[in-house]
């Protein structure tokens, strides 16, 4: 791996390691849930209620096949001499990271409402738990949508559903508060003064959802990105350190080699800085977040915008490696998250017929530098010089060489299988 890629490659295994962590924390919190006797009372989060802890256990689940794909493919990159094809690898754990960075944080925003409703069984016997069942059915509502897009793979809603966690969230916090607002008046009405004082405490200090609370109504302006500035230890909202310096350090590579979008680190910070109730879509980044992260002319033009705003809606999606010759690939290791169709590139339409020798593909496999025939005969002229089959990095190595040549940009997203 050449210099350019191991910082990027370092960032990759750092922020695998952080979402590991964070998943680590709300396991032990949602097993520990689990794993407690009933209340004096016999309230407690099960019969009917365990199903939202097994809401818990489903989303452990692909998240973490999410982060063993993702570390899979920071492997691979690190064998792959060519630093650019190597840069073109870590982008592939990009749509990975950020589904499994906000997935992360929605399971432990998930787990919050089960220490809520656990609480309540608990400690607020004038709390229905048919009307709690039916709070937490809302809830696994917002949330399922969002988790959907994220656990698909597709990368592209896996971008639109990042750049809308702000929003998301903000309805999640105003339901949080709600339920807890309701309970303490619940428990006030029953003489539970002192209870309410300390469970109200208590429910405070939950991970995911303390910086925002307590949230205005949802009607109340906000502005996007206020308060939010650069300082020496990280980012700050007011006063207030919303991520460390080796936070946003970490955020830079990543964005800085095209791994994950700079749209999806604002949203991060907007959500850690308790700024989650604005629904703008496409404003400007707030201005600590550009600076943290290098303000350049690159960094300053990032919105947050689909594909259709950043000019991508009609680009074809190019197969770097023939899609005919897939069983070839497959021979050689190009299968799982290296299958071919996750090699692809957005070309605009005239370079895409200009690489095929034009619109007439059938026309175009005549000519002998068509990007068909040519990375083909390149590789497996390759192969017969060394008299046995190339390895996927010796291709990688071979395919990258003639996408410099064609000036072909290593920034892959998946494709479509024949």
């Amino acid at each position: 791996m050449g210099p350019q890629a191991a910082p990027a490659r370092q960032a990759v295994l750092d922020a695998i390691d952080e979402v590991k962590r964070t998943l680590e924390r709300s396991e032990a919190t949602r097993s520990r849930l689990t794993s407690r006797s009933p209340a004096p009372g016999g309230r407690r989060l099960d019969g009917v209620f365990a199903r939202y802890l097994d809401h818990g256990t489903n989303q452990l689940t692909w998240l973490r096949g999410t982060l063993a794909n993702a570390t899979a493919l920071a492997g691979v990159a690190s064998e792959v001499e060519d630093s650019d094809m190597a840069l073109g690898v870590l982008r592939m754990v990009g749509p990975r990271l950020q589904a499994a960075m906000f997935g992360a944080l929605l399971l432990a925003t998930w787990v919050d409402f089960l220490q809520l409703a656990d609480a309540l069984l608990r400690d607020c016997p004038m709390c229905g738990s048919e009307k709690l069942f039916a709070d937490l059915h809302r809830v696994q509502g917002k949330l399922t949508p969002t988790l959907a897009d994220l656990s698909s793979g597709d990368s592209e809603r896996i971008e639109a559903a990042t750049t809308a966690m702000p929003v998301l969230m903000g309805e999640l916090t105003h339901e949080f508060d709600t339920i807890r607002r309701e309970a303490r008046s619940a428990m006030e009405v029953g003489g539970k003064v002192m209870v309410a004082a300390q469970v109200m405490e208590l429910l405070a200090l939950v991970s995911t959802l303390k910086v925002s609370l307590p949230r205005p109504p949802p009607a109340a302006p906000a502005t996007l990105g206020v308060g939010i500035v650069m300082r020496s230890g990280g980012v700050m909202a007011g006063s207030r350190l919303v991520v460390s310096a080796e936070w946003v350090e970490m955020m830079r590579g990543l964005v800085q080699a095209g791994v994950i979008s700079l749209p999806a680190v604002s949203a991060a910070v907007r959500i850690h800085s308790g700024q989650v109730m604005m629904a703008q879509a496409h404003q400007d980044l707030p201005e600590g977040v550009r600076e943290a992260l290098g303000d350049s002319p690159e960094v300053r033009g990032m919105r947050v915008t689909g594909k259709a705003g950043a000019g991508m809606a009609e680009a074809p999606k190019h197969h770097v490696l023939p899609k005919e010759h897939r069983e070839w690939f497959e021979a050689r290791g190009f299968k799982g998250d290296m299958d071919i169709d996750q090699f692809c590139v957005r070309l605009e339409q005239a370079h895409h017929e200009a690489i095929h020798g034009g619109g007439n593909w059938k026309m175009g496999r005549m000519w002998p530098d068509e990007w068909s025939r040519r990375i083909m005969r390149a590789l497996q002229d390759a192969e017969v010089s060394a008299g046995r089959p190339l390895t996927r990095n010796a291709i990688l190595k071979i395919v990258g060489k003639n996408m410099k040549a064609y000036d072909i940009p290593m920034n892959f997203t998946p494709g479509r299988s024949r």
